[in-house]
């Protein structure tokens, strides 16, 4: 595997991130990956996990976190590889579903993170439901906003698919308009910088590129199985669920139903929709997220 890694001068001084750098190394395969990941409050405290998507970072959580760590509780949000500080790959190919799969396990495991509060969000849920249900005992509770865990047996969404087109044939694939364009309010030039970071030229934005297309949208998708087996699980998951999904996002738009009917421990929670956010709530709408957040650990303990 070819590295690529971002000069820590793209990252200085990004308005309304404050957070200090943390790494952790995770052996891949006899390849060292460097992951960078922010870890605010209490470290005794169960750990907030915050996943994004694509194609942020753990940016896109800079709302939510002084929130949720005032509150008491320790907030750890990492960049997965390819994406924010942490180390990515050249080549598109190195990217699997699985990889991914594979290093998030190993940071949680790293950081030996237990009664997790997972927020997950677009590719944060795809990641994180699938490595909740393969290792539930570290898990406690679940907020899920904007995403889903697809196995490729029904049919994308139209908004989906044309992301999927777009992403793949876009010849200037602008991380930080593509960011603007999933948002319901408008993004100052210096937020849509500081999402454009991470990548200082086409050569780091592999790993954004082969995303969309590591969706299963085929029954025979080499993560298709893997996400069938995860889904067994979450139908039998009794711990507490919320979805908090926005009423503004065409790509996951009723999937927060699908989740509420098929998962037990959606029974009885506070579910809700947040107004005039888009795709990416935490960016429109994070601190109205974080509360919600809040709330359920408050309830739930």
């Amino acid at each position: 595997m070819e590295i690529l890694r971002t000069p820590d001068a793209r990252f200085a001084g990004l308005p309304g991130f404050p957070f200090a750098p943390q790494y952790v190394e995770i052996d891949f395969e006899g390849t060292k990956l460097r992951m960078h990941y922010v870890d605010e409050g209490d470290r005794a405290a169960g750990p907030v996990l915050m996943l994004h998507g694509e194609p942020s970072w753990s940016y896109l959580y800079r709302r939510m976190i002084p929130i949720i760590r005032d509150a008491g509780h320790r907030c750890v949000a990492p960049d997965l590889i390819g994406f924010g500080r942490s180390d990515k790959l050249a080549r598109r190919e190195d990217y699997t579903y699985q990889f991914h799969v594979d290093v998030l396990t190993a940071f949680i495991e790293a950081l030996d993170l237990k009664d997790i509060t997972l927020v997950c969000q677009d590719w944060g849920g795809l990641l994180g439901l699938r490595v909740a249900a393969e290792h539930p005992e570290r898990f406690a509770r679940i907020v899920a906003a904007n995403t889903f865990l697809p196995t490729g047996d029904q049919k994308p969404s139209e908004g989906f698919l044309r992301w999927q087109h777009y992403s793949q044939t876009v010849e200037d694939f602008h991380v930080g308009g593509i960011i603007r364009g999933g948002c319901a309010t408008e993004l100052s030039p210096e937020v849509i910088d500081a999402y454009n970071a991470p990548f200082p030229d086409d050569s780091y934005k592999a790993g954004a590129r082969q995303f969309p297309v590591l969706v299963p949208t085929r029954s025979d998708d080499p993560a298709s199985e893997p996400n069938r087996k995860a889904w067994e699980t979450l139908k039998r998951w009794q711990k507490p669920f919320l979805t908090a999904f926005s009423d503004q996002d065409p790509v996951t738009a009723g999937a927060d139903k699908v989740l509420q009917k098929l998962i037990p421990g959606c029974a009885g929670q506070p579910h809700t929709t947040i107004t005039g956010g888009g795709h990416f709530l935490q960016e429109d709408k994070g601190e109205e997220l974080a509360r919600v957040v809040v709330e359920f650990i408050t309830n739930t303990k």
